[in-house]
Formats: C-alpha cells, sequence, structure tokens
C-alpha cells in the first residue's frame, strides 16, 4: 500500500489494516479498526467484487456472526458463497461482534457496546474506506441466529442507516431463553432486571416500523430451535400489516442451512439495491 493511499483511508482516532488476500474471484480485506465507545480494537472482513474500482461507488450488506464465533466465520465456515459480491457487485462486510454480544449496548458491560460500534462507527469507517453508496438506499444487514436478531434488531432501530434487512434462523425473542448464551453477561438476570431483556429483544421493537419503510426478509428451517420464535415474529409483523417475506424448509440449526440461505439473503438484498436505484 503507498502511502498516499494510506493517508486517504484514515480516520480519526480509528486506524485500519488491510491484508488482502483472493478467494475466488472477489478478494478479500481484514480490517483492524478501533473503537472509540469500547476502546478497543476490532477485526471485520470485508468482501470486494472482482470488479471493484475506487470511485464506482456500490452497495453493501453487513453480514453478522453467530454466538461463540467472530469475523472470519462466514468466510471459513460457509466457503464459496463470496461468489454472490460477484454476482451482485456488492460490498459484504462481516464485522466481529463479539463471543456473545448480541450486538447490544449492553446497559451493565461498558466492554460490549456493539450497536454503538456497527451504526456509529465502523458504518462511517467502511463508507470512508470504500467507494460505498453511503445511505440507506446502499446499504442492508443480514446474519445467522445471533446475528439473526443482532441485524433486525439494529435495523429495526436504525432504519435511516438500513434500507434492508434479513434474518437466519434468528434468535428474534430471547425471553423464552434466559439461561442460554451468555445473554446474562449482557443484560442482567431475567428475573433481576425484567426490564432489560423486555428492551433488548427484536420481538419489542416492531412498533418503531411502518408498512413498506424497511425491506425485511426472515428464514428460519422446521426444525430450529428458533422456529417457533421466528413463526410468532411473522405472524406479529402480518398483524401489524409490515410486509415482509417469510421463508421456511426443512433444516436445522447449523451450516448446510446457512450456505443455502445466504444466497437466497444476498439475492433479496440486490434485488432491493435495484428498487431502491429506480426510486426518486
Amino acid at each position: 500500500m503507498s502511502s498516499n493511499s494510506f493517508k486517504r483511508i484514515i480516520l480519526p482516532a480509528i486506524a485500519l489494516l488491510i491484508i488482502q488476500s483472493s478467494s475466488f474471484a472477489a478478494s478479500v480485506d481484514t480490517l483492524l479498526t478501533y473503537s472509540p465507545s469500547m476502546k478497543k480494537h476490532i477485526k471485520a472482513a470485508v468482501i470486494k467484487p472482482s470488479g471493484y474500482k475506487p470511485g464506482a461507488k456500490i452497495p453493501v450488506v453487513y453480514l453478522l456472526h453467530g454466538y461463540s464465533d467472530n469475523y472470519s466465520g462466514w468466510l471459513s465456515k460457509a466457503k464459496g458463497f463470496e461468489k454472490a459480491a460477484d454476482l451482485h457487485n456488492m460490498l459484504i462486510v462481516c464485522p466481529d461482534g463479539g463471543f456473545s454480544s448480541w450486538y447490544w449496548d449492553s446497559p451493565i458491560d461498558p466492554s460490549y457496546q456493539y450497536e454503538t460500534y456497527i451504526t456509529k462507527e465502523l458504518i462511517p469507517f467502511i463508507d470512508s474506506a470504500f467507494s460505498t453508496i453511503s445511505n440507506r438506499k446502499g446499504r442492508a444487514i443480514t446474519g445467522l441466529s445471533m446475528g439473526g436478531h443482532g441485524a433486525l434488531y439494529l435495523a429495526f432501530r436504525h432504519q435511516d442507516l438500513f434500507g434492508a434487512a434479513g434474518s437466519m434462523s434468528g434468535g428474534v425473542d430471547i425471553r423464552p431463553f434466559p439461561n442460554n448464551w451468555e445473554m446474562t453477561k449482557r443484560i442482567g438476570k431475567y428475573s433481576e432486571h425484567p426490564e432489560y431483556w423486555e428492551q433488548h429483544t427484536v420481538m419489542n421493537q416492531l412498533h418503531l416500523l411502518t408498512p413498506n419503510a424497511l425491506d425485511i426478509m426472515i428464514d428460519c428451517g422446521t426444525g430450529d430451535f428458533f422456529y417457533d420464535v421466528n413463526m410468532k415474529l411473522h405472524e406479529a409483523l402480518l398483524y401489524r400489516n409490515i410486509p415482509h417475506d417469510f421463508l421456511t424448509r426443512p433444516g436445522v440449526h447449523n451450516w448446510a442451512y446457512w450456505l443455502n440461505a445466504v444466497q437466497y439473503q444476498l439475492l433479496f438484498m440486490h434485488n432491493y439495491f435495484q428498487k431502491a436505484a429506480a426510486t426518486p
């Protein structure tokens, strides 16, 4: 990297380390960003299409990982999905969401402020470092399991940033699982802090939605332990007259399901970008 290009992408209080490698025709940059809100460095992977050229602005999909995983999970466990960056001419960003962040701003743990990180720190950085469509018409978010929860939670709460949102096998209602996946470390015990559990579940963000304001796609296998909460979310959206795609088919909570599901999600996001681009 030349000194000129390095200076072009540096931001105050946030640094970038790019290690580039090839994966199919697309390329992968590994970024190291600094989060002022959490006072630590966080990695992210950015998948660029083969035709990427600085100055030619393209849309971005933020793709979130699940519980106990990290920013490299999608690349190492769903090999081949990167082809979608070329197919749809989009940037795909896989941020690190911590071992068990659920992509919240934790009210009890200052080292887990991932809502702030994604929405106020990472997105502005990506838009400065890459040639992106830097508004909601060119920005979408999706993820699996914990990341499915995170994608809908962030999109519902930040519709000014995201125009489309999706979830694969998402934990879209955390309340039936009070003792699972280290959520008590982030929002306390349900018995002691019920208000935190009510405030931090996707199911209690639906009042923020209005019909057609956000393109939504929900996908969950019929054998998944999150199937019931996804079905209830689907029914709640129907009751509120919120248009959305709801996709279900035989499958469980595993990578075989998500490798298939992510193709539908990225096609859905591509279709949204095409529609948004044609809308004045």
